[in-house]
This record gives structure tokens, sequence and C-alpha cells, in this order.
């Protein structure tokens, strides 16, 4: 048990009653028998991250206890919010009055005194802002002699004074400020000034500062990146398998910049030598330097449209950890031998060195892989690209067989002019070049997973855990009202129901729509320091292992596999440390995960909302993929989404039917998967929202 567990297990003892700071720490000495100075750090650090909470002078608690929780602030335009709690059996949020709020804003994390909770909902009082938000993006605004700031979230409902400053700033401008507290009055600093507000480029800027997100990096980063090699030394290729001399290569999209997989095959006796080779990113970025704190802040690289944010410098990134075509790079290899069905019957998860022999691209391995005339560079290696096409099929084969669920949700790809403003949008394709490379990366990600989790070593684990059959049923209910037959609903959901799912509404005008409803029914993928399988994969053993480049997990199991190969063993103070830091990187991973997630979306709605500015009056035909008391939801061929409000569909008398998805009339019947024809009415660059009118035809 480490000293932070220590600490909340004596806490967390009713009988515990001891007064005052230095009598607690003196009975802790005593009771962990740890230096002072670390029971202290760890102490505070509990009380930074809301764990031990000062209910009043002298008196602490763990959180949660004694009615207190704690959770994030959900602000509301109207001034009050909800506290979405993080605790598992409280999955519903906490309504907090706007007189009960302590001055917390959107996205504060906060200790709350719960007045009466039940399994609905309840209501509370915020007492204590734990971590405050750091920075807030908006316009400037005047108002007298005073400058404020109009928050662009819309959840905060104050302006915010600004203080005088370095940078010289003006009114209308987007800048981002650096939120300063006294009480529970809020300040502004400007410390960065993005453009005028109605500038694309600031507005998609915004959102980028608005999560915390930065393209550059500190300076003491970027020097120390700088002192790194640029080439492979002979002295690191020591020990080493030496595969320089193997047909292997990278396959990427023509944009990607950051090469951290490459593959190779051979044909054997029993079926194929897969080798899927990693840059060995952990030789480079050593645990606990600040170029490793950096990437753990990070803890994933983020794309836009217009530009990457990558979670390590470029030298390393796209140079030295980068496997690019003719030059010598450490990797880790995982040398596979799989069976003519897919199924790996052995392997070898080794240090190694490569040469790529070229940097191939999807579209040009489509060409070979259907047959047609390639390029030189993918001509040269066509017998190994169709020999893993062959490997591909197969286990595709075997996953479907196995049950796991695919989705055919296309992603959205722009279009950009030379000004790199949008001037098109559409959905990105995805064919058997992708799905290659996806297949070969799944596999070695299995194999990896398995191995170390029967050799019980800490690890993190891709996870993606059962769905809840209530969410099913629901589902369910949706697609009876298509007139689909479906299956009975088994007790325990597996991945193989999904599938049938998925098969039965193949083909249909509303099955892409059903693979979106089925997939928000899922419980959402996590890292996690326990194995706990992969749902959607149908996999017992699952984790990333492929991209350590841009994401901190892999990284993490890297120096794990890495140390392991080496020591062979583990000492019990080790396994504790790495169990510890395996935690501690699986939720800083996830809770970045799901930043990332949500800013990609929002810049790709303002650039959606951006094209279709100059379309107003102009008629689209689209599907309806969502059905809402106040409207439909409506997309068109492009992935731009819009509402037509339920004021705006033919004059009737509608109902809304919650289960079928369906709003229904006594001469009008809307329903998911329906198409119909939308006139743009209005799109605004500011909300990022889309609004459509019928089309009476």
């Amino acid at each position: 048990m480490n000293i932070k567990a220590k600490i909340l297990e004596i806490l967390s003892k009713d009988s515990l009653a001891i007064f005052g700071l230095n009598n607690l720490f003196c009975f802790m000495e005593m009771a962990i028998k740890a230096k002072p100075e670390v029971i202290k750090s760890n102490f505070f650090e509990l009380v930074a991250s809301g764990d031990i909470f000062e209910i009043k002078k002298g008196k602490f608690i763990t959180i949660p206890s004694y009615g207190y929780t704690k959770g994030k602030f959900l602000g509301n335009a109207k001034g009050f919010g909800f506290v979405q709690l993080g605790s598992a059996k409280n999955e519903h949020d906490v309504f907090i009055p706007a007189n009960k709020t302590c001055g917390a804003i959107d996205g504060d994390q906060v200790i709350v005194k719960l007045a009466y909770d039940h399994a609905e909902g309840g209501e509370g009082e915020v007492v204590s802002i734990y971590k405050s938000v750091q920075h807030l993006v908006g316009v400037v605004c005047k108002q007298g002699q005073n400058f404020f700031l109009e928050p662009d979230n819309q959840n905060i409902p104050i302006k915010i004074r600004l203080l005088n400053g370095n940078l010289k700033f003006h009114r209308n401008d987007r800048v981002v400020i650096e939120v300063r507290r006294n009480t529970k009055k809020l300040s502004g600093l400007v410390v960065e000034i993005l453009g005028q507000q109605d500038d694309i480029k600031s507005l998609e800027l915004g959102i980028i500062r608005e999560h915390e997100l930065y393209e550059t990096f500190p300076q003491e980063v970027i020097d120390a990146s700088e002192k790194l090699p640029s080439s492979v030394k002979a002295s690191q290729k020591k020990d080493r398998l030496d595969l320089t001399k193997e047909e292997i290569f990278t396959i990427d999209g023509l944009d990607a910049k950051d090469l951290d997989d490459a593959v190779s095959i051979k044909r054997t006796k029993t079926g194929y030598e897969l080798g899927v080779h990693i840059a060995d990113v952990g030789e480079y970025v050593k645990q606990g330097t600040c170029i490793d704190q950096e990437a753990f802040n990070r803890a994933t690289s983020v794309y836009f449209p217009t530009s990457v944010l990558p979670m390590l410098p470029v030298k390393l990134s796209n140079g030295i950890c980068s496997l690019n075509e003719g030059v010598e790079r450490l990797t880790l290899s995982c040398i596979m031998q799989v069976d003519k069905k897919g199924k790996v019957v052995s392997h070898k998860i080794c240090e190694s060195v490569i040469k790529s022999v070229g940097r191939l691209n999807y579209d040009e391995v489509y060409k070979v892989l259907c047959g047609k005339k390639a390029d030189a560079k993918h001509e040269k290696v066509k017998k190994s690209l169709l020999l893993m096409h062959e490997l591909s099929l197969a286990l595709q084969e075997n996953r479907k067989t196995m049950g796991a669920i695919d989705f055919e949700i296309g992603e959205t790809a722009f279009i950009f002019d030379e000004n790199g403003c949008a001037i098109g949008v559409k959905k990105r394709e995805r064919n058997d070049a992708h799905r290659l490379i996806e297949d070969f990366m799944v596999l070695a990600n299995e194999t990896v997973a398995k191995e170390f989790c029967i050799k019980g070593v800490p690890f993190v684990y891709r996870v993606h855990e059962a769905s809840k059959k209530e969410k099913v049923e629901s589902v369910c209910e949706f697609i009876k009202g298509l007139g689909v037959r479906i299956p009975p609903i088994p007790d325990d959901i597996t991945p193989d129901f999904y599938q049938k799912l998925i098969k039965l509404t193949e083909g249909q005008s509303y099955s892409e729509t059903v693979n979106k409803i089925l997939l928000r029914s899922m419980q959402k993928a996590k890292y996690a320091n326990k194995n706990l399988g992969h749902f959607g994969l149908a996999l017992e053993y699952y984790c990333h292992f492929t991209s350590p480049i841009r994401r901190y997990p892999d990284l993490t199991i890297h120096r794990i596999i890495k140390e392991v190969l080496h020591k062979k063993a583990l000492s019990k103070t080790r396994d504790e440390e790495l169990k510890e830091f395996t935690f501690e990187s699986s939720e800083q991973s996830s809770l970045q995960e799901r930043n990332a997630d949500k800013a990609e979306r929002e810049v790709d709605d303002l650039w959606k909302a951006y094209l279709m500015k100059d379309k107003i009056g102009q008629e689209f035909e689209g599907v309806i993929t969502s059905v809402n008391s106040f409207g439909l939801f409506v997309e068109l061929e492009n992935s731009v989404e819009g509402l037509i409000k339920i004021e705006d569909l033919p004059q009737d008398g509608y109902l809304f039917l919650e289960k079928q998805l369906k709003l229904k009339g006594t001469k009008h019947t809307f329903t998911i998967g329906d198409k119909i024809t939308i006139i743009v009415q209005n799109a605004n660059i500011f909300t990022r929202k889309v609004d459509f009118g019928y089309k009476n035809t």
C-alpha cells in the first residue's frame, strides 16, 4: 500500500479524533513510518486533488464521507448548475441552486455538501473549489471605463473584469485570460490575443485554448529535445535484433509526419510471420525528465483539420522517433507466427533496429490491393502487400467469428484552400489498405497485452466494458419501430449480439444512423491498470502498444516492456511503484483523451458552420439522424448536421414517441433514417450550430 493510500485509510476511520495539522502529522509519522516531509507532501497533494477536505479548522475528512463528495461543476447561463460526480455509485448529477455555487464556474472541480441524495438526483451546496479553471477565452467588451471579458463559454453567465497587464488589447478582440480569484470574485489577466471576434482562425484557436491545448512547448522541453541525437548511435544498437536488411515499411496517410509503426511479412510453411515494429520512444524519453512530464500532461497528440498538436516536440515526433524512409531507427518489435486462420501460435517481443525501405501511403497501397498499377515504390513491395492483404482478410474473418463489432461510420475530411480556409467537407474513405494496418495493430496490441497480463506485470490496458442491458433494450425498442424483427435480448450482452443488430439493418437508409445509436449505447473505452477486456473487439486482452509518439499509455508500457526485457523480474518495491504509476497514467490519459475528442468535435463543428454560411437558402437532401420533442436533426451527405425546429415542420399535431424516436402527427410522421429535403436557414460560427428548414415535396 502506498503512502497516499495509507493516509486515506487513517483519515477514513470514524474513531479518529485528532485535531490540528501538527498533531495529525505526528500521529501519521508513527502509523506510517515514513519521513515527515514525504507524509506532508503526499497529504497536501491529496488536499489539492479533492480527496481530503478540511471540514472545519483542523478537522480533515476523506472525500466522499459525512455527506460530502466531489465532482466537476457544470454551469448554466441562468446561474444555477450541476455537479457531475466522479463516484461510480452516484452516476447522477447534483443540482446546485444559483445562491449556493460558492462562485464556481463551468469546469471548476469542487467539493459539494449534499442536502439530499437519491437514485434520480440530488441537491447540494458547493463548499470549496479545489481545482479552478485556469484560463478562459472570450471577447473584450467595455462598460464605462472598464474592460471585461464576455466568455465564449455560454455556461458562464457573468462578465469578468480585466486587469491591466503587459498586453495591449482592444474592444472586440478575442483573448485568453488567466483567471484570478479573490474570495468569490473573478478577474482576469490577458495572456494571449487570438484575433478579432469574427475571425474564423481566432474562433478555432479559441476552442483549442478553452481545452487548455497548446501547439508550443515550454522552452526547457524544446532545449532538452534539441540535445537528443538526430541519428541512431552504434552503441544504441548493441544487443538489439538487427532488422535493417529486412523488407520493412510504413503505411500512413499522405499528410502524416509522425510515423510510429512499420510492418513486415514472410510466408511460412504453416502461415505467416508478421512483424509489427514500433518506434522505441522510451529510449529517448526517460521517465521523470521534463520531456516526459510534458508528455504526461498532454497524454495524447490532438488532430485538427488545419493542425496537429503533438504530444512530443517535433525533434522527436517527426525526427529521431519517426520511422522515416531510408534511415536507421530504434524499435520495439512484436514478431508473430500466425497460422492460416489468423491465430497467433507463437511470438517474440524484443528491442530491434530497422531501416524502412519505403514510406507508403494508403491510396497507392489500395491500388495494389485492387490489382491496379501503382507508383514504382509501391510496385516494388507488391508481393509483400498482397501477402499482407491475404492475412488481413483471414484476421477479419477470424474476428467476425469471435463477434467483434465493426461500425461503418464515416469520419470527416475537410478540403482547404491556400489560405487555410475550408472550401469543402466529405466523409473520409476507409478501404482495405486502412483495414490492413488496423488489423495488424490490433493483433500486436492483443499479443502484447496477453503476455504481460499472464506475467502479472503492472501494465496499462485499453479496456471497454460490456454494455448495460437497459441501454441495449432501449435501442432494440427503436429498431423494432423501424419494422425490423430482432432476436431475443440475452441477459449478458455480447459483442455478437451487437453484430447481429448491425447485420439486420445493413444496406438500409437508416443503417449508419442505427450504427451511431448502437455506438452511443455502449460504454466508452478507457485506459486502466486492470485487464477488463475489450467488449467492442471481443478480446479478453487488449492494450495500446503501437503509437508511443502520440499516446502516453503506449509510452508507459514500452518502458515496462523494456524494463522486463532487461531485468527479467521486478522487485517488490518496483512492482508497487509501477502499480501506482500505471494507475496515474491510465487516469490522466483517459481524461486527456476525452478532452481532445471534445475539442476535435467542436473544431469540426466550427468549420462545418463556416462552410454552410454561404449556402443559406440552398436545398439539400439529408437523412434524419435524431428525433426530439423540439425537432429533428438531419445529416447531409457531406456530414454536416443541422436542426429543423418543430415549429418549422408542416403544421400538424405531433406526438413525440421517445422509444421509437419518432414524431408522429395526423398527416406527417418523421423517424430516424427518413430521407428528406431541407433548406439551409442559418449557420452560426459562434454557436457552431446550423439550422435547417423543411422543404415540402
